[in-house]
């Protein structure tokens, strides 16, 4: 397994298209899919939005300072996603909003995902190279043990609540 921590986003990445089809292939009243998906959506984001915002965007300010506007862009975005997420966490899937507020999530994660494998991780791969992207991929392996599961954990709540005071 490699430890090169764009191999480790963009495997991340994968998963979470792959629930993004699975939600929107579910069809409309697969309820229950729906809402069992959506929380593997939630989990999944909040791991690795956890890890974007804890190591990787942290490493990259410091050892690319040219690439600050993009990150601080990433934390808005990662802001964006985690509100959503806090509050498709409190609702049901029969909720009115609940698909439309998915697709929201779905849309903005997409984009967000988009700009980093074709604009960002290309720059940050030729800044800091193979030996320094596994040192930073190592970190977020380790972290990834007690990185936190459900938006409402005080880690991912820390998360969210710096991304609106800073």
């Amino acid at each position: 397994m490699s430890t090169d921590a764009i191999v480790l986003l963009k495997d991340d990445h994968k998963q979470i298209r792959k629930l993004f089809r699975d939600f929107e292939n579910a069809g409309e009243n697969a309820l229950k899919t729906k809402g069992r998906i959506v929380e593997a959506i939630i989990e999944t984001l909040t791991v690795h939005t956890y890890l974007e915002n804890e190591c990787m965007y942290p490493e990259v300010r410091k050892r690319v300072p040219e690439l600050e506007d993009d990150v601080l862009e990433s934390y808005e975005e990662h802001h964006v996603a985690d509100v959503l997420c806090v509050e498709l966490a409190a609702m049901k899937p029969e909720d009115e909003r609940f698909d439309a507020k998915t697709t929201v999530l779905i849309e903005n994660v997409s984009h967000h995902i988009e700009e980093e494998e074709d604009e960002w991780f290309p720059q940050v791969r030729e800044a800091l190279g193979r030996k320094e992207l596994q040192e930073i991929g190592a970190r977020m392996l380790e972290m990834r043990k007690d990185a936190p599961r459900r938006p409402s954990q005080p880690s991912a709540l820390k998360k969210t609540i710096d991304a609106v005071l800073a």
